[in-house]
């Protein structure tokens, strides 16, 4: 299952279970959009799975967003922490 979603006092979660590559994108952009207009929710809130996610993920962002905002609908999104990684050195 690439996400699940919710929809609880008019709140519309999504929630990617996974990174997403190009093959999986298309889909889960559709199923959000059918979720959108099913629903009309007053706010959804999307969960990525990784503080930096993949340019696949960015563009099912990207579309949910558009999408919100062509419907006014105020979007959230929440994104595991990024672990802080030591400084690079570079050999002299």
């Amino acid at each position: 299952m690439l996400f699940s979603h919710h929809f609880e006092d008019g709140v519309l979660h999504l929630s990617l279970h996974r990174d997403l590559d190009v093959t999986s994108r298309a889909a889960v952009a559709m199923r959000a959009e059918v979720l959108l207009h099913a629903h009309r929710p007053r706010l959804v809130r999307i969960q990525l799975p990784t503080a930096d996610p993949s340019p696949a993920s960015l563009s099912v962002l990207a579309r949910v967003r558009r999408l919100c905002e062509a419907l006014g609908t105020p979007l959230a999104v929440f994104a595991p922490h990024a672990t802080p990684q030591p400084p690079r050195t570079t050999a002299a």
